[in-house]
């Protein structure tokens, strides 16, 4: 395929901006805002980069265009298409499958063909826009196919995936149906990146288990290649949003929030996509139970349930709306006064300027997400608060965990562990909650997604037998995570400190792995099919 003229190319399910055309066949978009999209369009345009993407709408085919000094070339998807690789195969089995099978994934042999389909799509569409030595960026679970087929189509270019959300273990992943296709696809790329050391582990588990190919640590030798996995857990553009909060007009509608909502003495906060695997019902649990104990006045507290439209074409998601709606009548039923009403559900979506008032205004953010890649809100709550005020209450089973040290962490299935810390943030020391802050944002600031995306490139286009040194690549190259751990304000088990068994667990995996022991062993090749999940073929 001969090459295209542009040195940088990235990869993503959607573009940076949505396409439309009006009555009369005349095309617009608007821009998607997005923190890939910060961190990419400089690197991008100083790269004569291009994005290849679907534009947001069935059934339309437009010519590629520039826009915001990009090259955008658009990926048409039918209809049909979206109902079987995106709606189908990438958020009802490779979504839940990814996410600990949460809600259980379902198997169709026809999602799998459209999802082999439209990957083969964008494959062609990077192969005719890359310069000859160039570099493609694939992102995201919708594409796992794309590395191998572009590198059938242009094997002199160097590609990059990274996978935004979790990988999962061995176990659950062996459910797949087309689990080696996956890791063959993926093998396509130079450098897998994760948003943690377990994930990548959890990949080269896999590749251990359902090849016959030679794997050193997190190095693996595929053919005359080499194949690299590694974690860069994603960031914000934390100080854009930093200045945001900062500004007069942010401060004063965090003031008239409270004010609307009562002035209160406690505003809980929760800013979520609906999706089951936020851990939305079991934080409305918990709340509900701490009004009911009186460890929390109903009258003097507020919790403030942003939840983002998600997926309304998925029937797990319409069940959940319901499930999440339930519940908040229920506390506000049992628990409500005239004129005041202990939650405030917004079903909706809010800017930039609107989501920094409303972290401004909480004294409590609660992240209690079952299984996240990362959850960039809680970096988004801790730029805001340059007063060094509030509290982050956090899962432990998200990416952020491994960063945000100085956040209250919680197993958001411990509910009795989950309203401990609920109440510790809404009751904490004026003092500690400074200290905490401060050394939260030390970390969220000192590490944006521009800084993310730039180790991930230099990582992409370094020499591998230079990062591997002779070491491990995880400790030789990439950035490592994690700062001192806080102790716990409960005696054991409690709020602040991980969960021994969890941190246990991904400590000797990732020991296993860089030490070459053999992958664990499955039981038996039908054990998939006793495992969580549903198949209709």
């Amino acid at each position: 395929m001969p090459a295209g003229a542009h040195e940088l190319v990235v990869v993503a399910n959607r573009l940076p901006v949505d396409i439309s055309l009006d009555d009369e066949g005349r095309m617009s978009w608007t821009r998607a805002p997005g923190g890939l999209v910060t961190a990419l369009s400089p690197v991008m345009r100083r790269s004569r980069g291009a994005w290849v993407g679907w534009g947001g709408s069935p059934d339309l085919e437009v010519d590629p265009f520039d826009a915001d000094g990009l090259h955008l070339v658009p990926v048409p998807l039918t209809a049909c298409d979206v109902e079987g690789f995106y709606e189908g195969f990438a958020n009802d089995t490779l979504w839940p499958l990814y996410h600990d099978v949460i809600t259980p994934p379902t198997y169709h042999r026809q999602w799998w063909d459209a999802y082999r389909r439209v990957n083969d799509r964008y494959a062609r569409a990077a192969a005719e826009q890359v310069a000859h030595g160039g570099t493609v960026w694939v992102h995201d679970y919708q594409l796992q196919l794309v590395p191998a087929r572009l590198r059938e189509l242009r094997p002199d270019v160097r590609i990059g995936f990274f996978c935004h959300i979790p990988f999962p273990p061995l176990e659950l992943f062996a459910q797949l149906p087309w689990r080696r296709q996956v890791v063959d696809g993926l093998l396509g790329a130079d450098l897998l990146g994760f948003q943690r050391p377990g994930d990548a582990g959890n990949f080269v588990r896999a590749v251990r288990r359902l090849t016959d190919l030679t794997t050193h640590g997190l190095l693996i030798t595929a053919g005359d290649r080499e194949v690299r996995a590694g974690s860069f857990p994603i960031s914000i553009d934390s100080h854009a949003f930093d200045e945001l909060a900062r500004t007069p007009a942010v401060a004063a509608r965090a003031r008239e929030i409270r004010s609307e909502l009562g002035d209160p003495e406690v505003v809980l906060l929760g800013v979520d996509r609906l999706d089951y695997t936020k851990g939305i019902r079991h934080r409305l649990k918990a709340y509900g139970e701490l009004l009911a104990d009186g460890r929390l006045s109903p009258a003097e507290t507020t919790l403030v349930q942003v939840a983002s439209p998600s997926r309304e074409n998925v029937g797990a998601y319409m069940q959940l709306r319901d499930e999440v709606e339930l519940l908040v009548g229920r506390i506000n039923g049992d628990f409500g006064q005239v004129g005041h009403t202990p939650v405030q559900y917004l079903h909706q979506s809010y800017g930039m300027e609107e989501m920094a008032a409303l972290y401004l205004a909480a004294d409590v953010m609660l992240v209690t997400a079952l299984r996240d890649g990362m959850n960039l809100v809680a970096k988004e709550y801790v730029a805001a608060r340059s007063d060094d005020r509030g509290a982050l209450v956090l899962s432990e089973f998200t990416g952020a965990a491994d960063e945000l040290r100085g956040a209250l962490l919680v197993n958001p299935h411990d509910i009795d562990g989950l309203k401990d810390a609920i109440t510790y943030g809404a009751r904490i020391d004026g003092r500690e909650a400074r200290k905490r802050m401060r050394r939260l944002r030390r970390r969220v600031l000192g590490h944006d997604v521009s800084a993310w995306s730039a180790e991930f490139l230099a990582a992409l286009r370094a020499d591998a037998a230079t990062v591997l040194g002779g070491g491990s690549l995880q400790s030789a190259q990439y950035p490592r995570t994690g700062g001192e751990q806080l102790p716990s304000p409960r005696s054991e088990g409690g709020v602040g400190a991980r969960s021994d068994a969890a941190a246990g667990v991904e400590s000797d995996d990732m020991a296993a792995v860089e030490a070459g022991q053999p992958a664990p062993p499955l039981d038996g090749d039908t054990a998939a099919a006793d495992r969580r999940g549903r198949s209709d073929d």
